[in-house]
């Protein structure tokens, strides 16, 4: 699975923004360093960024930075954890997560009153994957464990779940973000999704 990247310039002329608008949203971190690639191009070193990710993040700056302050519009972006604790119940009443897919993640967990934002997260994770319909509930045990292994690993930065089937197998992992991935042939990508995405849509739920 090669990144689908666009160059700066390209981006530029798509959207309309400046130069300098781009990398004063980069100063103020509404734009995550790491996705300002580096690449060598006929003219030399280009500047390239994942197009879904960059397209949809300017067009939300876009739209909403009339409204509110590009230091809010950061910290709505920002993927650290914030203090937002909620019970499982009162998500499950917000429509924030299903109550099967909280069921899956809280299985074999101690009894909590209410959930941080750092639980919070895979569990909204889980709950996207889940609503595409693609994976089963057994399935979904396997997606529910890697992500409470692994999430802390990436403290606050960007990542991607991949769930993935070949011949009826099912696996899953979790992928700094960006990256270049291939697989061997007749894997099917069942699932993606990118946990600043659920990030940004878990703070505008919560809010």
């Amino acid at each position: 699975m090669e990144l689908d990247l666009i160059s700066k310039r390209e981006l530029l002329e798509l959207t309309g923004i400046s130069y300098g608008q781009l990398y004063r949203w980069k100063r103020k971190n509404l734009i995550p360093e790491e996705w300002f690639i580096r690449k060598s191009a006929f003219t030399g070193q280009e500047t390239f960024f994942p197009r879904e990710k960059m397209l949809g993040r300017i067009d939300r700056i876009k739209n909403m930075k009339e409204d509110l302050s590009l230091d809010d519009l950061a910290n709505m972006f920002s993927p650290s954890p914030t203090e937002i604790r909620m019970t499982p119940e009162a998500l499950i009443e917000q429509g924030v997560i299903s109550r099967a897919a909280l069921d899956i993640f809280l299985k074999d967990e101690s009894p909590a009153e209410t959930l941080g934002f750092n639980m919070i997260v895979p569990l909204y994770i889980m709950h996207k994957a889940l609503e595409s319909g693609e994976i089963s509930l057994d399935e979904a045990r396997l997606l529910s464990q890697t992500l409470k292994e692994h999430f802390a690993r990436f403290d606050g930065k960007d990542f991607t779940l991949l769930f993935l089937r070949k011949q009826g197998i099912a696996s899953c992992c979790l992928v700094s973000a960006p990256a270049d991935i291939f697989f061997e042939p007749g894997t099917k990508v069942v699932s993606r999704v990118t946990a600043s995405s659920c990030i940004e849509e878990l703070k505008m739920k919560l809010s």
